[in-house]
């Protein structure tokens, strides 16, 4: 995990309207989010595993699976998870069926070429709430 300081730390705007401009841009809060938190990832790459840029936030107002909530933003990291090949040495067997390998390395090394691309992506996003 690399973290990323950012100008959008610190934000508080209605989860609705950060949605509302961040999804254009290709983010996603998918099913990284709890009642309290969540996050915003931009996939950067997926071959063998995959790197995202993540904006974190919590809700200030509400919970986030209200209506009205508002959230303010955290500091933004890319992070690498790297999977392993075939099949999981761990999956369960018994009547619950996962079907992911488990990571071989939850915080795998992020190039420098794709800290770049994180921020030059994060400088997008800061463009929008100028």
């Amino acid at each position: 995990m690399i973290e990323i300081p950012s100008t959008i730390e610190g934000l508080q705007i209605r989860l609705s309207d950060l949605e509302e401009h961040l999804k254009p841009l290709g983010y996603s809060i998918g099913g990284n989010w709890d009642y309290d938190h969540g996050f915003f990832d931009y996939k950067i790459a997926d071959h063998d595993g995959y790197l995202f840029l993540r904006l974190p936030f919590i809700a200030i107002d509400g919970q986030l699976d209200a209506d009205v909530c508002s959230v303010e933003i955290k500091r933004p990291f890319l992070l690498s998870h790297v999977y392993q090949k075939g099949l999981d040495d761990h999956a369960h067997t018994n009547s619950t069926f996962n079907q992911f390998s488990e990571p071989v390395d939850k915080d795998g090394r992020i190039p420098p070429s794709y800290v770049e691309i994180g921020k030059s992506l994060l400088k997008e996003v800061e463009a929008l709430f100028e």
